[in-house]
Order: structure tokens, then sequence, then C-alpha cells
């Protein structure tokens, strides 16, 4: 019993220069390892607090950035509202100085005819106040009946003026308004009449076959002709009739190279056997613009224009509307 009790305890020697005697110290072997063991627990328990406590850093540390950010999210849109705020007051100053402006030019009108006013008043103010029975030897000697001036007629003559002056005004700013819209519709008059298919489409003007029905050069049958054809040199060009859009400019087997324009009031104009294109699709064209050269494509027996004018939908003799 005595050698197994020895045997589970350790000795340990403690040497601490050669002037001193070793020390022995007798431990238990559960001591030695029960020590270790609770220092490595003490340890683990200090990195585990430590971990924590760098946790619960990170976590207010975010919360303060989250803090932070919306803060800052918050200052931007106060700032993006002050800067609305400063604009909608910009604008408000602008349409204030316009309008201070006009109130300026307005009371100088005014102030202007009070002046005019005054100097008529007191022009017929001073003729009144000559009463003197005693000639000056400077006066002109004149003649004729002393009729006095009342107050009242002068005022009433003021108030008369005053009242010319306000129908003035208001005619002037009755033409102010009625200028520009007439301005307005002669303008869209002048694009009406130049949207009217009236101008002469090519350089020549000898016709080499009518509106309606006529003998077909290829077949000498009766058939309906729906323009008037137009005779002429490869290459010359032909012109808008009058203004509008392009809505079509492609080849056809029988048209050849064609061009469709469309005009207001639901008329077209469509320029047939074209030897090129000028102009594309969604174009607006002028009236007189070149718009293509004339050829002999499609069926066609040479050189020349087919060309005819639509009116909603349906075909109408040219010649009418060309001058």
């Amino acid at each position: 019993m005595k050698t197994a009790h020895r045997k589970q305890r350790l000795t340990l020697l403690v040497l601490r220069d050669a002037q001193h005697s070793v020390r022995q110290i007798q431990l238990s072997r559960p001591l030695m390892i029960a020590v270790p063991a609770a220092a490595i627990l003490s340890i683990a328990g200090l990195i585990v607090s430590l971990q924590i406590q760098s946790a619960q850093t990170i976590m207010g540390l975010e919360k303060q950035l989250t803090l932070k950010s919306l803060e800052a999210i918050k200052m931007e849109v106060t700032v993006t509202d002050k800067d609305e705020a400063i604009e909608r007051l910009n604008k408000a100053i602008i349409q204030l100085s316009g309008e201070a402006e006009q109130t300026k030019v307005q009371m100088e009108r005014v102030q202007q005819l009070e002046q005019e006013l005054q100097q008529f008043i007191q022009k017929h103010g001073s003729l009144s106040g000559q009463t003197s029975s005693i000639p000056d030897e400077n006066d002109q000697h004149v003649g004729g009946e002393f009729i006095a001036v009342h107050e009242n007629e002068m005022l009433s003559l003021a108030q008369e003026t005053q009242d010319d002056f306000v129908e003035i005004q208001q005619l002037i700013s009755s033409m102010e308004r009625h200028i520009p819209r007439t301005l307005d519709q002669a303008q869209e008059t002048q694009e009406k009449r130049e949207g009217t298919p009236s101008l002469w489409p090519t350089t020549s003007k000898r016709l080499t076959s009518n509106f309606g029905y006529r003998s077909d050069p290829f077949t000498g049958r009766s058939a309906y002709h729906a323009g008037i054809d137009i005779a002429g040199k490869i290459g010359d060009p032909v012109y808008a009739a009058g203004a509008g859009e392009v809505t079509t400019a492609e080849r056809s087997g029988a048209r050849g190279l064609y061009i469709i324009v469309k005009h207001p009031n639901g008329l077209e104009t469509w320029y047939m056997h074209l030897d090129s294109l000028d102009v594309s699709v969604g174009d607006h064209v002028n009236q007189g613009e070149t718009i293509g050269k004339l050829g002999s494509s499609g069926r066609s027996t040479g050189p020349h224009l087919h060309f005819q004018v639509v009116k909603n939908n349906q075909t109408v003799d040219p010649i009418p509307y060309l001058q």
C-alpha cells in the first residue's frame, strides 16, 4: 500500500543556484494534472470573454455606422429638399422680377400720363388766372369776348383726356393680342397654300396622255388612265407639286420607281416611272423640291413622268390643280 501511494506522488526538484541547497517538493499526480488544466481553462475562458467583448464592440460599431449612414441619408435628402426649395425660390424670384418689370413699365406709362395731365391742367389754370385789369406794357393788344373757364370744365376735360388714353391703351393691348393670331393664321394659310399640289412637277409641259379613258399602248384596248403623262428626258428633275410627307418611295413592277407624297386636305400626288429617287419614306418635302429624276422604269414605252392626284383615296384630274 505504501509503495503504491508513493508511485502516485511526484517529486519536484527546485535548483536555485550553486550556493543554495536543492529543495524537494512532492506533488501528487492529480494535482500535477489539475494545475495545467486549470491554467488552460482560465486562458480559454479569457479568450472566450475577449471574443465576446470584441463581438459586442463590433456590433456597437456596426450600429453606430448604421446610424451614421441613416443620418447621412437624411442629410442628403434634406440637402436635396433644400436644393429643390432654392430652385423653386429662384423660379419664383425670376417670375416676380418679370412681373415687377412689367409693373415698372406700366407705372412709367401712368406717371407719364399723370405728368401730361398735370401740364394740361396747369396750362388751363394759368389762362383762367389772368384776371388783372391793369395791362402790362409788354402785353400784346388782343380783342374778343372773355369767357371764363370753370374748374369743373377743366376737370371734365382732363377726365375725357384720361379716358382717351385708357381707350388707346386698350386698343394697343387688343392689337398686341390679335397681331400674333393674325400672323399664325397667315402662316397657316401659307402652309396650306404650299401644301396644295399646284406646281408643275417637271420642266417640260408637253403632255403625251391625258386623264381618263384612252387606248392602252401595249394592248390597244380601251383603258382608264388615272393621271397625265408628261414627256421629258431621262435624268430631268422631278419636283414636288406641293409640300408634304413622303409616304412611299420604292420600286413596283408596273409603276417602276415611284414616289407618293401626302398633302393636307386628303390629297396625295404620285410620281411614276422614275429613273432614280432622291427622297426616302418619312421625309418632309417643300413645294418645288427635287424628289427624283425622270425616267422610263416599269411599264413604260419611253421617258416620261406619270403624274396623278388622289383625293380621299380616289384619283382626280391633275390639270385643275396645276398652275
